[in-house]
């Protein structure tokens, strides 16, 4: 549930239809600006909420734009944007060495593994696959740009669902290891 309370924002933007996309920007602008409020009052620390940012910053900028120039060229390509600058925040979190989906698993994990070396490289290897998926989602939602909303649809979704899968299968698959390492150690 954490990752889908992170993606709130980019998921209220894929579903408003297109001939709403002011309105559809507005909203997931405001969705990431109340979580990141939200996250802010917990005390979590800005450093972890690089994706959060990067939404907030994305929507504000698209819901300029789509309201200053609601029939923007740009329009078609909003998808493939969103995906883009996913890509490029993801990417960063792992070039800092901090990478995005480390503090979303702390959300659910006992603080005495967060320092465990499997635990570390399982958010490295988990971001690099959401990155690989942004980066594959944003060079086919930029070549479907001009063809029917449910195509583009299928991209966006699979470009967010694949990676979810992996995450909830490769956690499982890591955890049922380490499940195995400790009855033998017993």
């Amino acid at each position: 549930m954490s990752y889908l309370r992170t993606f709130a924002p980019w998921i209220v933007f894929a579903v408003v239809p297109p001939q709403y996309w002011q309105w559809a920007a507005l909203a997931a602008f405001g969705v990431s600006a109340l979580g990141i409020a939200q996250q802010i009052r917990a005390g979590q620390r800005m450093a972890a909420m690089i994706i959060d940012i990067g939404s907030v910053v994305f929507f504000a900028a698209v819901a300029v734009l789509a309201f200053a120039d609601p029939d923007t060229a740009l329009h078609p390509y909003t998808p493939a944007l969103s995906s883009g600058v996913l890509a490029l925040v993801a990417g960063a979190s792992l070039a800092v060495r901090m990478p995005f989906t480390l503090p979303i698993a702390k959300r659910t994990t006992p603080q005495e593994v967060w320092d465990h070396p499997v635990f570390i490289r399982t958010s490295y290897v988990i971001t690099s696959v959401w990155t690989a998926s942004f980066v594959i989602g944003c060079i086919a939602m930029a070549a479907l740009a001009h063809s029917s909303s449910g195509v583009r649809t299928i991209a966006q979704v699979l470009a967010f669902t694949l990676p979810v899968i992996f995450t909830i299968r490769y956690v499982a698959h890591i955890q049922s290891k380490a499940n195995l390492l400790n009855e033998s150690a017993s």
